[in-house]
């Protein structure tokens, strides 16, 4: 397995499987990035809306036929939450963005900003705003604010496996 240190662990299981899957991506070492336009600033010849944001959201009760009450959706970076839809469409009731706790017990670690949209490594199911199927590539924090991965759209839908959902606001 590839290393990235001084990097989160998930860097590397990310890039991992990306190269064993002989998927095309690049990499981006940069300064600390916390919001999706700051990110967009160091990562050349990338738009805001190619960022894939990664929110992980805590329900009242555990959703569908998960024993888990967090579930994470995915938008592009110029995008915010319409919470009246994610409650509709994802028939979550009640909920809350994950606390910095909850954050780090769910994903072994990865800080606020640093979460990469892939759900599946943290055994979330992973809701994907449809409007980032408009573009070709996308870029996200990969498990730690100072390393992005971009990659294209459609091998991201391939190895993450995200349901398609209307959650921004329009």
């Amino acid at each position: 397995m590839d290393t990235y240190h001084p990097y989160h662990p998930v860097v590397s299981t990310i890039i991992t499987l990306l190269k064993g899957g002989g998927y095309w991506f690049e990499t981006w070492e940069h300064e600390p990035v916390t919001t999706s336009e700051e990110a967009a600033k160091v990562r050349h010849g990338y738009s805001l809306s190619q960022g894939a944001k990664a929110i992980i959201v805590k329900s009242e009760k555990p959703h569908q036929d998960t024993n888990s009450h967090f579930v994470m959706l995915v938008l592009p970076g110029d995008a915010k939450i319409d919470s009246k839809k994610v409650k509709k469409s994802l028939g979550l009731g009640k909920f809350s963005f994950a606390s910095s706790v909850d954050l780090a017990h769910v994903t072994n670690g990865v800080e606020s900003g640093g979460v990469p949209p892939w759900g599946s490594l943290f055994s979330l199911t992973v809701y994907v705003d449809g409007t980032l199927s408009q573009h070709e590539k996308i870029i996200f924090n990969a498990g730690d604010r100072r390393f992005s991965i971009a990659m294209k759209y459609r091998d991201y839908m391939t190895l993450v496996q995200p349901l398609i959902a209307d959650i921004r606001v329009s």
